[in-house]
């Protein structure tokens, strides 16, 4: 099969658009706009009909080898931790250590650390009722609190795994989950403070004018977890995966430790999160955990077909050798990180969703990791990070995340825009430029 570099480009443009018009514009499950248009381009270079479908079956089966596990049991642990209200333990922990004065940046951290584990929007709505309780108590703008929350959740939701956009990418430029979250970690951590000083220094500048949402009251009655109890889960998983990795990369002393580094295995990890967050609740009744597993099961379904139709997207993009005719017919390598966190913004900018957009983009990329120079082990962790910042603007209305908040915190969508959309600009910039100066010290 030969194409020219117009067909295939046209081909890709058209894809792209149609994933964007049929997402933005029709509001079409992401799965089926990703399906579609694996026939829009594979047709459009003159594949057959019966090899579109194979090649996309080998690439969503390839995707979900990689990932399957990984992200049911991430969003396991995720609606366990909600449940036990462990979540609540850990922001009440913070802000003890804090003081009210500094609450928004103790919701900040709490957003930091409770988003490891849990979906932004998932963690937004559990963390709501103590945001609304702690802003009547100390009397700060509701702006400045519920932006202060929404940006720490955002920061790890966008950069690390097991967070469906990031650990698709990892999976599909073999990046070690490991490398990925230590680094990701030193990338977020500066965005999460960039969004806290957006939240403060513009949130006291605007007041909504709506009635703030009553607090969640549920499981009120049940007993908490001790701190240590709610920490557990989250550390402990991320711990053993770092751990696994670091040694990992020292043959000498890896014989010794092999046996005890399948701990770290993803999986293992988060299996052993998994289980730390069910002793966070003494007594649990018959069928309770059954009904959450289901929960979690059904949720994580959501976020696979996805993922999976990512994956077969991004099958049919490699077979039309789309690296080739671009590093022949466009000098990439000058582009080098900047790329894929331009290709990312725009698509989360038109698209909405921070996950389509990295799955789009990785699809994308991969081929032209040549070209960008980005093909050794490094190259590969600074680009999924490199679509991870760019995943994070612009927030606006087209996304679910965006009117999660403000129904959740009773903020305008003029607030809206000026706090949390901005913030996610600066966010964004903060991070590409952290990944920039990471690139500058450790190399592609």
């Amino acid at each position: 099969m030969t194409n020219s570099f117009l067909q295939v480009s046209l081909c890709l443009v058209a894809g792209i658009l149609l994933i964007v018009i049929l997402t933005a514009r029709f509001r079409i499950p992401a799965f089926f706009a990703l399906f579609v248009a694996c026939f829009v381009v594979g047709l459009g270079v003159e594949l057959p009909v019966t090899s579109v479908i194979e090649i996309m079956k080998d690439g969503f089966g390839n995707i979900m080898r990689s990932l399957a596990f990984i992200i049911v049991i991430g969003t396991a642990l995720g609606v366990i931790l909600e449940f036990t209200r462990s979540t609540q333990v850990i922001a009440s922990f913070i802000l003890r250590k804090t003081g009210d004065r500094h609450a928004p940046l103790a919701m900040s951290i709490t957003g930091f650390v409770v988003g490891l584990p849990i979906f932004c929007d998932s963690g937004y709505i559990v963390m709501s009722g103590v945001n609304n309780s702690l802003q009547r108590k100390t009397g700060i703008p509701m702006p400045v609190m519920a932006i202060s929350l929404a940006t720490g959740l955002y920061s790890v939701h966008c950069l690390l795994p097991p967070h469906p956009g990031a650990a698709a990418a990892a999976a599909l430029l073999k990046v070690d989950y490991g490398k990925l979250i230590l680094t990701g970690l030193l990338v977020a951590l500066p965005a999460m403070m960039a969004g806290n000083w957006w939240a403060k220094r513009m949130g006291r500048r605007v007041q909504s004018k709506e009635e703030m949402p009553p607090d969640e009251k549920s499981a009120s009655n049940q007993e908490l977890p001790s701190t240590g109890k709610a920490f557990l889960p989250v550390v402990v998983p991320i711990l053993l995966i770092a751990i696994r990795s670091f040694f990992l990369n020292s043959p000498s002393l890896l014989d010794n430790l092999k046996p005890a580094l399948i701990l770290g295995e993803p999986i293992i990890a988060l299996s052993i999160g998994l289980l730390l967050a069910l002793n966070c609740k003494r007594a649990w009744k018959k069928n309770e955990i059954g009904k959450l597993l289901q929960e979690a099961a059904e949720k994580a379904g959501g976020i696979l077909v996805i993922i999976g139709a990512g994956g077969a997207f991004g099958a049919i993009l490699a077979v039309t050798r789309i690296g080739h005719h671009f590093s022949e017919a466009v000098s990439l390598e000058h582009f080098g990180i900047f790329f894929p966190f331009l290709l990312t913004a725009i698509l989360k900018t038109a698209q909405g969703s921070s996950t389509v957009a990295i799955i789009t983009a990785s699809s994308i990329v991969l081929p032209l990791l040549p070209s960008l120079g980005l093909t050794s082990e490094n190259g590969a962790l600074l680009t999924v990070l490199s679509m991870g910042a760019g995943s994070m603007m612009i927030s606006h209305s087209n996304d679910a995340y965006f009117w999660v908040i403000a129904k959740f915190s009773g903020l305008e969508m003029k607030t809206m825009l000026k706090v949390y959309s901005l913030a996610s600009i600066i966010m964004g910039v903060i991070s590409i430029l952290m990944i920039y100066f990471i690139s500058l010290i450790t190399g592609y």
